[in-house]
């Protein structure tokens, strides 16, 4: 089982059938941006996802719930710590923040001043996840905020406890004036029980005047933001209930594709529940061509 590629491509969703248990998804800075994918949809094709999703760009917004897709609502909110802010537009939609741009560090860039510029700005009420009754037990955070990403997660500890998982944009450089770094965002989820699991991607853009390909957005090596995930402390799996064992492991396996990791929460599923999902599923990625490793031993203290 050393290399991924003989591994076999399935749902994990699909292959708990009924004992799948159902996820609910925060989406915070839902705008749909071309030629982006959104990884829950693979949750939303087996149906056993349920999207809330704010977009404080009305027009955005509207966009969003016109497509009238099932098991998926978007709110105009601007989600945040509950403070009135001033929300600037920006003419690209997809750069508002309740941060001002940072345009003295932008402007050192390719493409990237020319991208956040504000056209308007309007004090507006943020509203704290906690205080918002739809998203009561959601599993899954996912969060494109342009810097907001500490205000929500300050604004929704509540929320936080009952979540598996968090999606979010982080940024490395101090795109937005006075913002949160990822080094921020990294302290408080690890200070609440999450640990980072892994790196999405990373982006940037070529210092000036230098170019590495024509439309100058191709950075050389300096990197401005990124896509990270967090998910609940594996070293603490054994405190888990066992559907929240498995919605880590659905997650896992069905969005971000690490079998090892979703195997390891099926192995202390096992542990609580006596079942054997984490032989099934080692079995089934292997196309039962591999014999199975022994079964490691773990603490059982399950809620």
């Amino acid at each position: 089982m050393k290399d991924q590629a003989t591994l076999q491509p399935f749902s994990l969703a699909r292959m708990l059938g009924a004992r799948c248990p159902q996820i609910t998804i925060i989406d915070a800075g839902a705008m749909a941006i071309a030629g982006e994918g959104v990884e829950y949809n693979a949750l939303l094709r087996e149906r056993v996802g349920r999207v809330i999703g704010f977009e404080p760009v009305q027009a955005e917004c509207d966009k969003l719930n016109a497509q009238g897709a099932r098991n998926r609502v978007f709110l105009p909110y601007c989600v945040g710590d509950g403070s009135k802010r001033t929300f600037h537009t920006c003419n690209q939609p997809m750069t508002s923040s309740i941060y001002e741009p940072n345009t003295p560090l932008l402007s050192r860039f390719q493409v990237l001043a020319e991208l956040t510029t504000v056209v308007k700005t309007e004090e507006v009420q943020t509203h704290r996840l906690d205080d918002i009754p739809e998203v009561a037990g959601t599993h899954l955070l996912k969060m494109d905020v342009q810097g907001a990403e500490l205000d929500i997660l300050r604004g929704g500890e509540k929320t936080l406890a009952n979540v598996v998982a968090v999606h979010t944009e982080v940024e490395f450089l101090e795109m937005y004036k006075g913002q949160p770094m990822f080094a921020d965002v990294d302290q408080f989820l690890r200070s609440r029980g999450f640990c980072f699991h892994t790196l999405l991607g990373a982006a940037g853009r070529s210092v000036k005047p230098m170019l590495k390909d024509r439309e100058g957005v191709m950075p050389y090596n300096q990197w401005i933001w990124g896509t990270v995930v967090y998910i609940r402390d594996f070293m603490r799996f054994h405190e888990l209930a066992p559907e929240q064992l498995l919605r880590i492991a659905v997650i896992l396996h069905d969005m971000y594709h690490s079998p090892d990791m979703a195997a390891h929460a099926l192995l202390h599923y096992d542990a609580v529940t006596g079942e054997k999902l984490w032989d099934a599923y080692l079995t089934r990625l292997t196309g039962g061509m591999h014999a199975l490793p022994p079964k490691p031993s773990l603490p059982v203290t399950g809620k």
